[in-house]
């Protein structure tokens, strides 16, 4: 049996209280922005060290938006604690997904390599 549409809209509105958001959202913005203050220098010198590595690689600057986006999925994995071989086969992963958006492999390695420490998978 369908739903109503004025019961959905009813619903929806409920849901969508503007107030009852404002205030969920101002509970937990000192613990988001303690958040935002402790990550975004070291997002900041991820970025930093990934466009050293793009400047000696002679990547195009035009191509830097994507590589940053490779550096910041590298920089979520080794945030979220992933480290050792389990890390190494997400970043082949990524590796894989970022050169089928033509992407230079040894760039991307040298990034996994030499910004985030992490090695190659030992088996393939």
């Amino acid at each position: 049996m369908p739903i109503d549409p004025a019961r959905r809209i009813a619903k929806w509105n409920a849901k969508f209280n503007t107030e009852r958001i404002k205030g969920a959202l101002d509970d937990m913005r000192p613990a988001m922005l303690s958040n935002v203050q402790a990550v975004f220098p070291l997002i900041a010198a991820m970025e930093l060290e990934v466009k050293q590595v793009l400047d000696l690689a002679g990547v195009s600057v035009a191509l830097y938006a994507s590589y940053l986006a490779f550096g910041r999925e590298l920089f979520r994995i080794t945030r979220n604690g992933m480290s050792g071989e389990s890390a190494a086969i997400e970043a082949d992963l990524l590796i894989e997904k970022w050169v089928a958006r033509n992407l230079t492999r040894s760039v991307l390695e040298q990034i996994r390599t030499g910004v985030f420490n992490i090695g190659a998978p030992s088996s393939p």
